[in-house]
């Protein structure tokens, strides 16, 4: 079958009965669990939804500790155990989705394979990342009348704050109001369960995958980019599956509207897709940036000219003023107004793998042990600023020569710069931008980059755990095997790749 007809019959439109529409939906599921690599990720994340049980991922209020305790499952051998099957279920997401490639729109529909392999997940706990029980203990603090700009989940003591990570258990939220109060409409729907309510942040993130998946390939399609492609690495990808269904990260409503507003755009309903931007910058603020490509797309911007600057200079006006002006207006119809700008420096309050945080911290070390200060972090502070300048720079320049001929390039570049060189970096930053790289016709090697980085993000966060439950040698091993797999794809001639890309530049 050719690859049209393959998109033509993946995106059929038209009324179809309900009946009709279950017979298809249970054929399509039947098909992918059919398939070797679908199975095999499935054993994946069936054996991440168990090796979250592990005493690392679990806060001390959760449920599943008295259970656990009863069965001596918190012991130096459960921790083991547990670490080894997310060691485990990491690698088989690997290979699974690296050996899916060349059967997306041929042998099965992405979305099917996303469901199976998030099945496990929907009834773990949040997995590498407690980010989703800060979130509930925000919405917490809501209920009872307090702002969290203003006040941590530490004013109030019990299960909600006891949930939360140490570090962040003192500080304010940094989250846009929408996303504060969507997390107050979670606990209240949970019954105030802290625990239940923390999980339930699973169903906005599981809204922005469906746009995401939906729509990226609709937009590829739009865009002339061959949209299995787009399909494979975007909608399957196992960051996706782990972070965003596994760990309930609000990044993923988020990034769903900024996918929302790009196909709006390219359907020509520029109002309605600045809207979206302004509504994803409410659930977190970086979404604000897409507000550019969007003003680019249909604009016509034709050259540098002045009066073709001034044109466009006035249409960019209009969409960061429409965007900005949704953002203010969901900020002051939540009540909570725009105390989030005293907590941008919060995610850069602890190390992480930033590049510039990392060297800076490397440098006052040293530093403190010259002056003998040891609570010293002028240097750190200082690196992480660097970052960020360069950062605008990049992002500046991006918009000079890339935005005008390619906007959804620059967009996709800017929030990799901005995710990289920013003071704080986790796995689940990189998909603002990675997701929308197949959007740009990389090149063969770019691809086969962004394949080998999304495998070294998933081995830093089994490797993480690892280390959390102080066994540095399953760490160093799951770093050992995935230099071995990557290795071995690309003395193989790059297979898993093959033909992905051959658009170019």
């Amino acid at each position: 079958m050719s690859e049209t007809r393959v998109r033509r019959r993946s995106f059929a439109r038209g009324p179809v009965a309900p009946s009709k529409l279950l017979a298809r939906f249970v054929a399509d599921m039947a098909d992918a669990l059919r398939l070797g690599p679908v199975r095999w990720g499935l054993v994946g994340t069936i054996l991440l939804a168990l090796g979250s049980l592990t005493p690392a991922y679990l806060p001390q209020s959760s449920p599943y500790w008295e259970p656990a305790r009863a069965l001596g499952l918190d012991s130096w051998l459960a921790k083991a155990a547990g670490t080894g099957m997310v060691i485990a279920g990491v690698a088989a997401l690997i290979v699974a989705w690296f050996n899916l490639r060349p059967t997306i729109y041929v042998d099965v529909k992405h979305w099917a394979v996303l469901l199976w392999w998030s099945l496990p997940l929907l009834v773990a706990p949040p997995i590498f990342s407690h980010d989703a029980y800060s979130y509930a203990a925000q919405g917490w603090l809501i209920h009872n009348g307090l702002n969290p700009y203003e006040a941590s989940p530490s004013y109030l003591p019990g299960p909600f704050a006891d949930q939360v990570a140490w570090v962040w258990r003192y500080t304010s939220a940094p989250y846009g109001p929408l996303a504060l109060q969507i997390s107050h409409g979670l606990v209240l729907l949970s019954g105030l369960n802290p625990y239940y309510s923390a999980v339930a942040h699973r169903l906005p993130a599981l809204v922005g995958v469906a746009l995401i998946v939906i729509l990226l390939p609709r937009i590829a399609l739009i865009m002339g980019v061959d949209a299995r492609s787009v399909a494979w690495f975007s909608t399957i990808n196992p960051l996706l599956v782990i972070d965003f269904v596994g760990g309930a990260h609000n990044d993923a409503l988020m990034l769903g509207c900024v996918v929302a507003a790009l196909y709006t755009a390219y359907r020509g309903a520029m109002f309605w897709a600045l809207v979206l931007v302004g509504v994803g910058a409410a659930i977190k603020q970086p979404a604000i940036l897409a507000a550019f490509p969007v003003a680019v797309i249909g604009s016509g911007w034709a050259s540098w000219q002045v009066r073709h600057l001034a044109r466009f200079a006035a249409r960019l006006a209009y969409a960061f003023g429409v965007s900005i002006a949704v953002f203010a207006a969901i900020s002051v119809a939540s009540g909570l107004g725009f105390g989030w700008a005293n907590a941008v420096t919060v995610p850069g309050m602890i190390l992480t793998m930033a590049p510039f945080s990392l060297l800076g911290y490397g440098v006052q070390l040293v530093v403190n042990q010259i002056t003998g200060d040891p609570s010293g972090h002028l240097v750190w502070k200082a690196a992480q600023t660097l970052g960020l300048l360069l950062s605008a720079g990049l992002v500046t320049w991006l918009a000079i020569t890339k935005a005008r001929t390619h906007p959804v390039t620059f967009l996709s570049y800017a929030y990799l710069i901005f995710a990289s060189f920013g003071p704080a970096l986790h796995p689940w930053y990189l998909t603002w931008g990675g997701l929308l790289l197949p959007l740009t016709k990389p090149s063969p090697r770019v691809w086969r980059i962004a394949a080998a980085v999304v495998a070294v993000l998933l081995v830093y966060d089994a490797g993480n755990l690892a280390w959390r439950n102080d066994l540095v040698g399953l760490a160093l091993a799951a770093l050992a095997g995935a230099v071995i797999v990557l290795y071995r794809r690309r003395i193989k001639g790059h297979r898993p790749l093959h033909g992905v890309g051959d658009e170019g530049h």
